[in-house]
Order: C-alpha cells, then structure tokens, then sequence
C-alpha cells in the first residue's frame, strides 16, 4: 500500500477487535511500536512455517484494568493509565494489519530487538515461561488511524480477560480511508531487522 491509504472495497467495515493493553494501542498509532508478542491464536495453515493470525485485520481495542506498568519500559511507565474497572464505552481510534508472524527462537535472539518493543525484561520473561510448552510468536503489526474514531457501549460480551472481540452488528466500523502511521519503506526496515534476528 504505497499510499498509505487503507482501501478494500471488498469489505470496507470491521467487526473484529484485538484487545489489547491501551499503551500499546496508543504507542502503535503513536508510531512508537510496531510489533506485538502473541501465544495462542496462530496457526501454520499455510504450511510449516508460514504462521496466519485468526484475523488478519482487526480494530484496535484499548484495555485499562490488567495493565502493569512494571510491565513496560521505565520511559513509558507515566503514560500507562491503570483503571479499577473498564469504562462504559471503549473508543476505536485505528486498526491493525498483521504484515508478518515469526516465531521467537530464542531470549537471546528476541533481546537483539530490544530497542523496537516497550516491554520490561520481566514481561518478556513472563512471556516465555507462560506455558512454555507453546511457542512464542512476534507479530508485526502496520496500524492505521481511522478517518474518525468510533466510540461505542462497552457491552457485557466484550468485557473480561479475551484476545478478540467480535462486535454487536451496530457497532461495526467502516475503516475505508484510514492511514497508516507509519510509511511503507519504513515498515520494511523493520520487517527486515526482525528476519535477520530471527532467521
């Protein structure tokens, strides 16, 4: 997408959501983050070592109750905003394209990328020990802002401890026109940076 302009006539609204911390949300649509960390939800259907995401593109939805900002990198830690409970309406400010999934070899080849993530070591260690029988995916991600953000109730069915959201008819979101945070060339660089630490 040379242009930067998201464009699918095929289908142009989403009903899918990834939950995630709202300080990753805001660092991908910040341009600060382009890469998540994932276990569970991918699968290699398209043959060994080509690793799919259930939902390929997905909303961006921001989460406040489990967010630790042990977890993440001093520098960021003022910016996570830690709530008792999830707010009644949940604000979609952009969305994800999953450009590139690889699985993580090892701590030592992870820890060459340290300077493109937000997570603290004991995330990432955290990360690997969590059922360690089950392998550890880097997911780049390619975020684009919404032409306008859609905010929306906070429904009973999106609440709790889940990775996607499949949202209520009415509360679906046309995407057409979003843009991406960050230029295509860029997005390669990095691309490329993760295959070299991890091939």
């Amino acid at each position: 997408m040379a242009s930067g302009v998201y464009t699918d006539p095929q289908s142009p609204m989403l009903d899918t959501a990834l939950k995630e911390w709202s300080i990753v949300c805001d660092l991908l649509l910040s341009g600060e983050l382009t890469l998540l960390l994932r276990k569970g939800g991918i699968h290699e259907s398209g043959g060994p070592g080509v690793f799919e995401l259930e939902h390929p593109r997905f909303l961006l939805y921001p989460s406040y109750v489990h967010q630790k900002p042990n977890m993440i990198k001093p520098a960021l830690r003022d910016r996570v905003n830690v709530l008792d409970e999830e707010p009644g309406e949940v604000t979609f400010a952009g969305l994800g394209e999953a450009a590139k999934i690889w699985q993580v070899t090892s701590r030592q080849a992870f820890d060459q990328l340290d300077d493109l993530h937000c997570w603290s070591p004991a995330q990432i260690d955290m990360r690997f020990n969590y059922k360690p029988d089950r392998p550890l995916y880097l997911m780049a991600v390619r975020a684009y802002r919404l032409t306008q953000p859609r905010t929306v109730q906070n429904h009973a069915e999106y609440s709790g401890c889940r990775s996607w959201v499949a949202l209520r008819p009415d509360d679906v979101v046309n995407d057409g026109g979003a843009t991406a945070i960050i230029a295509e060339k860029d997005f390669a660089v990095i691309i490329n940076r993760v295959d070299q630490a991890l091939r």
